[in-house]
């Protein structure tokens, strides 16, 4: 698969679901109070970035849920000018502006990732010493699930070892479940804490 085929990919289904929301409110509810109880965070404003967030209904969502918080959200499809606090960016590429400047970074889209381990790694520049990365995780996101538009998967059960491998020296990891209540799906959240040098 060549870049420019993956993004043509990726721009197609995205107009095609662009009114299909994975994200829910009680998860992001609950994405919100674990970022809001962890101590080691700068509550006053917290700074998040979104990534695949197609139409923005995370980024609105958390915008609400944490209080005084700045958050945007990227797509790799032009569709996202369309929505507010969105930007167009493929979630692989690096971007010198938000390098240590984030809080958190937050996805339901790694299943979207033709290179994961580069998307992470660009994602653990962006956060701060002690920031977060919430990967949210489902059975649909293993490799019975994988296809042209998502072409990442493994079952949670796997990923903290997936994790570990490559990332085990740079974050601590902790695992949070939710049911979705769009979907009534069991999810996990994978809450990777970036480690000080």
């Amino acid at each position: 698969l060549h870049i420019k085929e993956y993004a043509e990919i990726q721009k197609i289904h995205n107009k095609r679901k662009i009114n299909h929301v994975w994200a829910d409110d009680f998860t992001l509810r609950k994405i919100s109070e674990l970022i809001s109880s962890d101590r080691e965070l700068e509550l006053q404003n917290i700074k998040g970035i979104c990534h695949g967030s197609r139409n923005g209904y995370e980024v609105k969502k958390l915008t609400e849920f944490l209080k005084n918080s700045d958050i945007i959200g990227t797509d790799i499809s032009e569709t996202a000018l369309n929505y507010p606090r969105q930007v167009v960016w493929d979630f692989h590429d690096r971007n010198s502006k938000w390098i240590e400047n984030f809080d958190f970074v937050y996805t339901n889209s790694l299943d979207q990732a033709w290179k994961p381990f580069q998307a992470i790694s660009c994602w653990l520049e962006q956060i701060k010493t002690n920031g977060l990365i919430i990967i949210e995780h489902s059975r649909q996101h293993g490799v019975k699930g994988t296809s042209e538009m998502d072409p990442f998967g493994v079952l949670p059960e796997y990923m903290p070892y997936v994790i570990a491998e490559h990332y085990g020296h740079k974050v601590s990891i902790s695992i949070s479940k939710s049911i979705k209540s769009n979907y009534n799906l069991e999810v996990w959240l994978f809450i990777l804490k970036k480690l000080g040098n």
